[in-house]
């Protein structure tokens, strides 16, 4: 029984595992240059998906081709263990939700069932990973959650805390309020879902006026109820109009979009003019002694709303800025929660975002509603939990980052992005509009954030190592301290003016913890400085496009803080999987395909190469089972079947390359090794460039040329008896061909080379050095040759289909007639061409007018506007123009007519579309460097021909059936028709070259099988 793809794979797996070739690889390059490669920390408690395997496969094919380029890469695994993924699967599996509810059921049992939980898919992970091939050490990996690990963050922090960059500040912060914490800037960049809300323009009694109303414009209705101040632009002028029994106050620019008719305007007032002025707001949940003013504020703008803004102080940061800078009192009408507090009684304890449709008709009722509108826009979600953020003011940690903006850019300047706009597009922006990073996060499970704190004097202090936090501890410290919440906060440190220190309640953002890998895999500054040093900075990082704001940027603002230097040379993004319709693949939509089904139905090997070859990587890639389908039948089972090929035809012969190597080379032998190094330096070329498409797509031409045309073309000298000269060149060449394809392909499809290549050389391939081309050995004028031979081939085999003629059926003559490509030694190929195509005479020709009918149309767009009035008289010239003057004009690409004014028209290729037809009894094609002209007419002697050849076929099909051995000569039995038995008799020589027979004999057998050929009924049977 045929072995599966996976059981192949398999089997492989197992030798490497037996014999430590992942090892091996690494170890016979001790010595070499070291190329760098970090890996982005998973986390585990998650199933891995379509987009793990393609940057898993990337990063294993950088890895291998550098690795048989001849540089030491090693690469260790590691685990990203923290923060609110783990937390919310804990919360999940315990059914609780909330900080009150973990605090309830006690947070040292949470961190120990966060701790379980961390690990939950790990052995799916393992098991993913291995059977794709990527190649990592996960025996040694880094883990987040390690006192080591963890220490090594702490050294960071205390080092960015020492240069004064680290500070606790008040200020507006993206919140999620199921996850209860802050969010970072580049955690919200990775959670924006289109939506669809509600804006507000509401109504703002001016004090003291019964009718009369500021128009307050806001996006988020929600936050009404928290009124404190409303915006005007201090340089724009504003009007107070009338419509109705009401006067308004808004923008003057903006009247006729929020009044559209019917108003009166009484009068124009500078913005400045109405600073200071007091209003009634629309709700009156809150009392505040200094608020409910109009404030002045450059922000406001007349590009949408009404000029006026409404201000809430603990959701924007414009709000709270402008608020805290005029001294106006500070309110939050929203818990930690996101829900309205009691204050707001008839929505207390309701999710404020769901409040948008109760906040409108509660202003309704009020008559406190001027406007309402539906609009779409993209609105921040929590990229862990899909809750939508609001955004609060509290008290948090930042790093200020914006104090090495400039150090980030300039870095970012010195790494080479793929692709190379995101260097100043997507990253380059976002590190224009950086702000400080929101550090601390007020949760459990992750780093806690290393800064003791004197409540007395306001002291702080940031151990930068286990060692310093004893030093500095009031009290012995455990010696199996573990450096999570709640065992660490037990520890307080004596502080200087007597009192007691203690830790700030936070943990660290989760990013910190990944951006600190470079440091943190190898415990430094604590130990392996030297690993480390030659480990730092990574030659390359590979992450999707998504880690731009993630994984990448935490990389580059750790780095640059605690070392001033760029952790990566360059970095490799990559794109998202989507469906075959376009649609990023998500499991509530149903079209996310596993990839682990995919290698047990396909292999790895043809997944990796459906992910390698079909489009860029940096590109979205439009993923389906079939792209992979296609991936194994057209490249990994093409090259399986030249391979099998090979070895069954090298074990018949008992040929030994070790011994047998030589012969004499023909003109296909010559061809087939020129493009194997012209592939070659192609690929080699690519992916020292990272364009590994372009790499796959050279080797998926050649795998094709080899088994279509060289293959095919070169199985007579397999079938002949004895080792003559011809076959040595022809197994020789053969063998090195799948030698070096297999090292070609190793990085790509690791499993099938290994295969071959273990099986023709006797070691893996994957500690052999990638193939280098010999230039000597490349014939561009062969290969140009043959690209021409296969161009003619090409076009008389769709002649024929366009004409239903098969091409078993012999025909009489084919005439090739170059375009502009100079003929050189085609004639020498003829004998291919026509075996090929199956024509008995084959001519190459320049004149073509006793074969072509041409008819000259006027390009109406191009000629019409050149021609004029003149147009009729020139396209009834073109009509009857004599085929001398067509040919002319074929040859020269002019035509000058003269009009019966006696005025000349001179017309050019751009002028007339050109049709050619061909004459009765041939078919026509036309290719970029040749036209053919096929003869159709089928004379009695072709078509006895074509019977036989249709026989021909019917014995082989038969032979296949019985699975015969393909070098057995066996005994054919005939029953037939007897006037085709005596075309038969005929054609014997031909029989004879194209089956292998002892004899024919034309007489019944019992058992005997019935074929159709043609219109004839054969039976046939075989005796071996």
């Amino acid at each position: 029984m045929k072995e599966t793809s996976m059981e192949r794979e398999g089997r492989v797996r197992k030798k490497w595992e037996e014999d430590g070739t992942f090892q091996r690889s690494i170890a016979n390059r001790e010595g070499r240059e070291t190329y760098v490669f970090y890996e982005g920390p998973p986390t585990a408690n998650g199933l891995p998906h379509a987009g793990h395997a393609l940057g898993r496969t990337i990063k294993d094919f950088v890895a291998r081709y550098k690795t048989m380029s001849g540089y030491q890469v090693l690469r260790k695994a590691g685990w990203d263990t923290h923060g609110l993924p783990v937390e919310l699967e804990v919360e999940k599996l315990l059914n609780i939700r909330g900080k009150d509810q973990i605090e309830e059921y006690g947070v040292e049992n949470f961190i120990q069932k966060c701790k379980e939980s961390v690990f939950t898919y790990e052995n799916e992970w393992k098991q993913f990973t291995k059977a794709l091939g990527y190649w990592v050490d996960m025996d040694d990996p880094y883990v987040t959650l390690t006192n080591d690990y963890i220490e090594s963050v702490w050294n960071i922090l205390s080092t960015i805390h020492e240069k004064g960059y680290l500070y606790k500040g008040h200020r507006v912060v993206p919140y999620c309020p199921h996850c209860e914490t802050s969010l970072s800037s580049h955690e919200v960049a990775q959670g924006y879902k289109d939506v669809s809300d509600l804006s507000v323009t509401a109504k703002f009694r001016l004090m003291d006026k019964t009718n009369e109303y500021f128009l307050g414009w806001t996006t988020t209705p929600w936050t009404l109820p928290g009124n404190v101040a409303l915006a005007v632009n201090p340089k724009m002028n504003y009007v107070r109009v009338k419509q109705g029994t009401e006067i308004y106050i808004l923008a003057e620019s903006l009247v006729t979009t929020v009044l559209q008719e019917d108003y009166e305007i009484l009068e124009v007032v500078a913005g400045k003019d109405l600073i200071g002025l007091s209003y009634e707001p629309p709700f009156d949940y809150v009392a505040v002694k200094n608020g409910h003013k109009v404030l002045g504020a450059d922000f406001v703008t007349d590009s949408s709303g009404t000029g006026i803004v409404h201000l809430n102080p603990a959701h924007g940061e414009d709000d709270y800025k402008v608020i805290h800078d005029n001294n106006f009192d500070y309110v939050n009408v929203v818990d930690s929660k996101g829900r309205y507090k009691e204050m707001v009684s008839l929505l207390a304890g309701k999710f404020v975002k769901d409040c948008d449709v109760d906040i409108i008709k509660m202003l309704s009722q009020k008559n406190r509603l001027f406007a309402k509108q539906k609009y779409e826009h993209s609105y921040p979600h929590c990229w862990r939990c899909d809750s939508p953020l609001l955004y609060y003011a509290m008290e948090g940690w930042f790093i200020k980052t914006t104090a090495v903006k400039e150090a980030m850019q300039a870095n970012n300047q010195e790494v080479e992005w793929f692709p190379s706009h995101m260097k100043d597009g997507r990253f380059g922006n976002f590190l224009n509009n950086m702000v400080d990073w929101n550090i601390g996060r007020n949760r459990y499970w992750g780093t806690p954030l290393n800064v003791w704190v004197c409540k007395t004097c306001g002291k702080e202090k940031a151990p930068s190592s286990i060692k310093e936090l004893r030093k500095l501890s009031a009290a012995e410290v455990p010696a199996d301290l573990e450096l999570h919440k709640p065992y660490v906060d037990k520890v307080q440190l004596a502080c200087s003016c007597g009192r007691r220190m203690e830790r700030t309640s936070e943990v660290i953002d989760v990013w910190f913890d990944s951006g600190s890998m470079p440091f943190a895999q190898y415990h430094y500054p604590f130990e392996k400085k030297d690993m480390f040093n030659k480990q730092f900075p990574a030659d390359v990082v590979i992450e999707g496009v998504d880690q731009t704001r993630g994984w990448f940027y935490s990389l580059l603002a750790v780095s640059t803080l605690y070392t001033g230097q760029s952790p990566y040379k360059r970095v490799l993004s990559l794109g998202h999987i989507l469906d075959e319709d376009g649609q990023k693949m998500s499991k509530s939509k149903g079209n996310a395909l596993n990839p682990t089904e995919l290698i047990q139905e396909f292999g790895a090997d043809a997944l990796r190469w459906a992910l390698l070859a079909d489009s860029s990587p940096w590109n979205n890639k439009r993923f389906s089972k079939k792209t992979v389908s296609q991936a194994k039948s057209k490249v990994i089972d093409t090259l399986l079947n030249v391979y099998t090929f090979y070895t069954m035809y090298a074990e018949i012969d008992q040929f030994d390359p070790s011994r047998d190597v030589g012969g004499v080379q023909t003109t296909l032998d010559r061809w087939i090794v020129s493009r194997l190094n012209t592939v070659v330096k192609e690929v080699v070329q690519s992916l020292d460039a990272y364009d590994i498409t372009r790499g796959a797509r050279s080797i998926t031409v050649f795998i094709d040329e080899l088994s279509n045309w060289y293959v095919r073309r070169s199985r007579q000298r397999f079938w002949s008896s004895g080792m003559t000269d011809d076959k040595r060149s022809a197994f020789s060449t053969l063998y090195e061909v799948l030698t070096k394809l297999s090292q070609l392909m190793a990085p790509y499809t690791p499993f099938v080379s290994e295969d071959i290549y273990t099986n023709l050389v006797n070691d893996s391939v994957h500690v052999s050095d990638y193939p280098k081309p010999e230039e000597s050995l490349i014939d561009i004028q062969l290969e140009n040759d043959m690209n021409a031979v296969l161009e003619i081939i090409e076009l008389t085999r769709s002649a024929r289909n366009i004409t239903g003629i098969k091409t078993k059926q012999p025909l009489a003559n084919l005439a090739v007639i170059p375009t502009d490509a100079i003929l050189s030694n085609l004639h020498h190929y003829s004998p291919i061409i026509k075996e090929e195509v199956n024509v008995k005479g084959l001519e190459f020709r320049k004149d073509f007018r006793d074969l072509l009918q041409l008819h000259l149309k006027l390009n109406f767009a191009v000629a019409g506007p050149k021609l004029g009035k003149s147009l009729g008289e020139v396209k009834n010239i073109l009509e009857k123009l004599d085929d001398q003057l067509k040919a002319r004009f074929v040859e020269g690409g002019e035509l000058q007519l003269t009009l019966q004014s006696g005025e000349p028209v001179n017309l050019t290729k751009e002028d007339i579309l050109l049709e050619k037809t061909a004459k009765d009894g041939y078919a026509l094609g036309e290719g970029t460097n040749f036209i053919i002209l096929l003869e159709t007419t089928v004379t009695k002697e072709l078509k006895e021909e074509g019977l036989v050849r249709e026989f021909i076929r019917a014995v082989q099909s038969y032979r296949k059936e019985l699975n015969l051995p393909v070098d057995l000569r066996v005994v054919l039995y005939i029953q037939t028709d007897s006037w085709l038995q005596e075309v038969l008799v005929k054609f014997a020589p031909l029989v004879e070259r194209n089956l292998i027979i002892k004899a024919v004999h034309f007489e019944h057998k019992p058992m005997m099988r019935s074929f159709q050929v043609e219109e004839y009924e054969v039976k046939l049977y075989i005796q071996s």
